[in-house]
């Protein structure tokens, strides 16, 4: 799991320790993931919808890890194209390269620590797969994608695409040196991400190092919750253990507290997604790649993909 990573983290920007004045978030829920098939073939560990209620998880609606799984040669799949509307779609990849296309003329590559963010909104065609050459060599895929919900106000604002490489993260450290953040999308300890997003959220990838303890501020109306990728630690002020492929619920609160078991896994990190938002609080009408308000928007929503009205499929030139 390379992503973004630095040899010295003590040379970062440093997140301040919240003070003993704010109410640090204590543990509402911890779930396991289910592990499903989607797209061409690909396993998936999703934590929600399903196992968590997607109003819980407000303004997320869908979390799948994608991996990580080591592809022999020719066996690489991906997700063919497809339509998407009413939400964002957000893809960070940790391992391996996929190529992506939409009807929008958004796409490109992205590759290891590298973040493809689609705001689907009123209708768009997409593509997400391995990349010829990858797909003739094989190797590992390991990565993130993210359903971010749109209020009723934007389900059908014009589709929207952002390429955020991984030079363009914002990298921050604790006190210590001990944990390395990644921050996508969003504010922490008064640093902003470089996603720029239509719900109010933040979004980050924390790796900490054996026994190190992550203690960062939190915005109080935000919901919160820890995914862990791999690793295992202990959660909020009761110290719950947590392991790879579990969801944490955090209650109300000012701060957010992890710390990494003293000894991980084969020796490697507690990798951890931080993400939280402001709710929206809007009644959720789902069905396949549509996210809307009511029944009545779904139809709507098949009869346009069903008519052309979401985009065609381009002619895709030159694959990698």
């Amino acid at each position: 799991m390379p992503a973004i990573t630095v040899e010295n983290p003590l040379v970062l920007p440093r997140l301040d320790r919240p003070g003993p004045e704010v109410t640090r978030r204590t543990v509402q829920q911890v779930v396991t993931a289910h592990h499903a098939i989607e797209g061409a073939g690909f396993e998936v560990w999703r934590p929600f919808p399903g196992v968590v209620d997607p109003h819980i998880a407000d303004p997320f609606f869908l979390l799948d890890q994608l991996g990580p799984v080591d592809y022999a040669p020719n066996e690489a799949v991906g997700a063919p194209w497809h339509p998407h509307r009413g939400f964002e779609t957000v893809t960070y990849v940790m391992d391996g390269v996929i190529e992506h296309h939409d009807s929008n003329g958004g796409g490109g590559i992205i590759g290891e620590g590298d973040t493809q963010w689609m705001t689907a909104g009123a209708g768009i065609l997409h593509d997400e797969v391995p990349t010829e050459t990858f797909k003739r060599n094989g190797g590992r895929t390991h990565g993130v994608q993210l359903w971010v919900n749109l209020p009723a106000a934007l389900k059908f604002t014009p589709p929207r695409y952002q390429a955020i490489t991984g030079a363009d993260l914002v990298l921050l450290t604790t006190p210590d040196g001990g944990s390395l953040v990644r921050l996508i999308a969003g504010d922490l300890g008064g640093h902003a991400g470089p996603g720029v997003t239509h719900t109010p959220i933040t979004y980050a990838h924390a790796s900490l190092s054996p026994g190190a303890q992550l203690d960062i501020g939190w915005h109080p109306q935000f919901s919160a919750l820890a995914y862990v990728l791999s690793g295992r630690g202990e959660v909020g002020t009761e110290r719950r253990p947590v392991e790879e492929h579990q969801l944490v619920v955090f209650g109300p609160g000012d701060a957010l507290t992890l710390e990494a078991a003293a000894r991980q896994p084969d020796g490697g990190n507690l990798e951890v997604l931080l993400l939280g938002g402001l709710p929206i609080r809007e009644p959720i009408a789902h069905y396949g790649p549509f996210l809307m308000n009511t029944r009545a928007q779904l139809v709507e929503a098949v009869d346009d993909f069903n008519a052309g009205r979401m985009g065609t499929v381009p002619a895709i030139v030159g694959r990698g």
